[in-house]
C-alpha cells in the first residue's frame, strides 16, 4: 500500500464520508423510481447533504482554506493561496435514475495550480487519488494511462450535450468523426469518473464541452500524474475557464484534438 500524505488523507476522509451518505440515499432513490412522485427533490437534498459533509470535514482540518463548490459557489478563506474545488455528486442524472455510476470529487488548488485530487465512487468503493509529483493511484495501486498508440484500437469517452445546451450539431459531427476511426465511444455520465478512467488506462481519450471547474479539477490532476495530457479543445491550458477539455495519452492526444478541431 502506497503511503498517503496528510493532505490526501484529509481529502479521502471527506470524500468517503460523503460517499457513505450518498450510498444510503441512493438506496432510497431506487425505491422512488416506481413512485408517482418525482425523486428529483430528494436527490437535490442528497446532493446538498453530501456537500455539507465534505465542507465540514475539510474545514475541520484546514479551517482557513477557501471553497469552490457546485451547490454553494465560491467562498474566500483567510488563506487565499488555497482553495478546495468540490463536486459532491458528479453524475447527478445517473443518481436520479438509479444508475450506480457517480462520484464525489475533491481537488485542491494552490496559487491557481491544481495540486491534488480525489475521486471516489462509493458504489464500487474505488478511490482514485493523485498529488503533484507523487503519481496517481487507485486503492493503493499505481496508475498509468494506456499505452495504445493507434486510433483504430482506442476506446474514447465523451459527454453528450443535454436539453438546453447549444452545440448539439457540433457534437454530432465530432462523434461521427471519432466513431469512424476508433474502437468505440462511451458516454457514462460522470466527467470525473471519465477522467479517472483515463488515468487508469480504461479509456484512451476523453473530450467534453461546457463543463464546470468542479467537474474536472480532481480528474485533471489524476490524468497528469498518470502520465497523460490534458488541454482544452484548442490544445491550450484554459480548461478550467473555458469548460472544454481533452484528455488522452501522449500518443493519441494530438490526433484526437485534430479530429475534433476539424469539426468546427
Amino acid at each position: 500500500m502506497t503511503p498517503r500524505s496528510a493532505l490526501i488523507t484529509v481529502m479521502t476522509a471527506a470524500a468517503k464520508k460523503a460517499g457513505r451518505a450518498l450510498v444510503r440515499d441512493f438506496g432510497e432513490v431506487e425505491h422512488l423510481q416506481v413512485a408517482k412522485k418525482s425523486p428529483s427533490d430528494f436527490v437535490s437534498q442528497a446532493d446538498h447533504k453530501a456537500e455539507r459533509v465534505v465542507r465540514e470535514e475539510l474545514s475541520r482540518v484546514r479551517p482557513n482554506y477557501g471553497f469552490l463548490m457546485e451547490e454553494s459557489g465560491a467562498s474566500v478563506g483567510a488563506d487565499t493561496s488555497n482553495r478546495w474545488i468540490v463536486d459532491p455528486l458528479d453524475g447527478t442524472t445517473n443518481f436520479l435514475h438509479g444508475i450506480p455510476h457517480f462520484a464525489v470529487s475533491v481537488a485542491l488548488e494552490r496559487d491557481g495550480e491544481l495540486i491534488a485530487g480525489v475521486i471516489y465512487n462509493p458504489i464500487s468503493d474505488e478511490l482514485y487519488w493523485a498529488e503533484k509529483g507523487q503519481g496517481a493511484y487507485l486503492n493503493g495501486r499505481r496508475l498509468r494511462v494506456a499505452a495504445r498508440r493507434d486510433m483504430d484500437i482506442a476506446l474514447f469517452a465523451t459527454g453528450i450535450p443535454f436539453s438546453g445546451r447549444r452545440d448539439h450539431e457540433l457534437f454530432l459531427r465530432q462523434l461521427a468523426r471519432v466513431m469512424a476511426v476508433s474502437a468505440g465511444v462511451r458516454r457514462f455520465g460522470s466527467a470525473a469518473l471519465d477522467l479517472a478512467y483515463i488515468a487508469a488506462g480504461r479509456y484512451d481519450g476523453f473530450w467534453e464541452t461546457g463543463l464546470q471547474p468542479w467537474d474536472m479539477a480532481a480528474g485533471i490532476v489524476l490524468v497528469r500524474e498518470a502520465g497523460g495530457f490534458v488541454t482544452d479543445l484548442a490544445g491550450g491550458p484554459t480548461m478550467m475557464a473555458s469548460g472544454d477539455i481533452l484528455a488522452a495519452n501522449d500518443s493519441l492526444h494530438d490526433s484526437l484534438g485534430e479530429l475534433l478541431r476539424a469539426c468546427r
